[in-house]
């Protein structure tokens, strides 16, 4: 049995699910370089946690996102670096299902990080397709911890039934559960309200990672039902949302204009606020210095509560990720 490890988990990370992503948010080769300088931005001023899959990365550029994170990580010397937490998902494939399909997995991880992975998560709960197939992904998540290939353990999409049951299959094992994440925002707060994840991760010490912190762009205030929409499927979902969340983002606007701070940065702070560690996306140096602006300072009380009303009267909310577990 390993000794634990230092994690160092700050108080907001770094998405890279678009690196390396065509279809959704297309990326191509070039913008490596750019991604290369928001890494470099986000690391000195102190957003260490990167957090990516290894199903990351469309077609033949799977795994994409991993890559470059190696290539970043070796490459950067500044303030910082002893800091740097990557943190992959291992995707629940149909053809993995044994523990030892579980801990070849995180090696490749490691291959193309060019170290070992920080914090390894299962991606998501095959729970609500095939439940079978989870113990042994379960086992191999617990056997790369023992084995020392990882410094912690975390979670994906997971709900309050599920969680307690792993958390008590690892405490059997002695394996501690760091982080558990879901999509978490102003358009998504069903997690929290709803399955009161935030209540349970604190009574078992556990982190809540929230992902998609913007609802994919649509906090950011750069979209409207008048104006431009992003291509492909991102478009055709903020034509069915964006009609219904009117007053959040008027209330979002008023917010940050009383603050002096951008939408992104309120909608940011404010999960910050409730506790969770959020993972904003960037794809451009703009973004990363947007999203590093959420950091510093604190909505107060008055602003949560008008924010939190805004957000529960809002007429349409993020679609659910379908792996997403009771």
């Amino acid at each position: 049995m390993q000794t634990l490890q230092k994690l160092s988990v700050p108080s907001m990370g770094c998405g890279t699910w678009a690196w390396g992503n065509k279809l959704l948010w297309g990326y191509d080769q070039s913008m490596d370089e750019q991604l290369q300088a928001v890494f470099n931005l986000c690391v000195s001023n102190g957003v260490t946690l990167f957090d990516t899959g290894d199903s990351y990365g469309t077609g033949r550029l799977n795994g994409r996102s991993e890559l470059l994170l190696g290539r970043f990580n070796r490459e950067y010397l500044g303030s910082g670096k002893e800091n740097i937490c990557i943190a992959t998902k291992l995707a629940a494939y149909p053809w993995r299902w044994t523990r030892q399909s579980m801990v070849k997995a995180c090696k490749s991880s490691a291959q193309r990080l060019g170290k070992n992975v920080d914090l390894v998560q299962m991606h998501w709960s095959t729970a609500n397709y095939a439940p079978w197939q989870e113990g042994g992904l379960l086992d191999g998540l617990g056997d790369v911890y023992e084995q020392g290939l990882v410094k912690g353990v975390g979670l994906s999409n997971y709900g309050p039934k599920r969680l307690k049951q792993v958390q008590k299959k690892f405490a059997a094992r002695g394996v501690p559960i760091t982080t558990l994440q879901v999509q978490y925002s102003l358009l998504s707060t069903y997690p929290v309200t709803q399955l009161k994840l935030k209540d349970l991760c604190d009574d078992l010490g556990i982190k809540l990672i929230a992902y998609s912190p913007l609802a994919l762009g649509l906090l950011t205030g750069k979209y409207s039902e008048q104006g431009l929409l992003p291509k492909g499927i991102r478009g055709l979902l903020f034509r069915q949302i964006l009609p219904g969340m009117r007053s959040l983002l008027g209330c979002l606007q008023e917010v940050a204009q009383s603050r002096n701070k951008t939408m992104s940065q309120v909608a940011i702070n404010w999960c910050i606020c409730k506790g969770t560690i959020p993972i904003p996306g960037a794809k451009s140096v703009e973004q990363a210095r947007e999203n590093i602006g959420a950091l510093g300072w604190q909505l107060d009380a008055s602003e949560i509560a008008e924010l939190d009303g805004a957000a529960a009267n809002a007429d349409k909310k993020m679609v659910q990720n379908i792996f997403q577990t009771k």
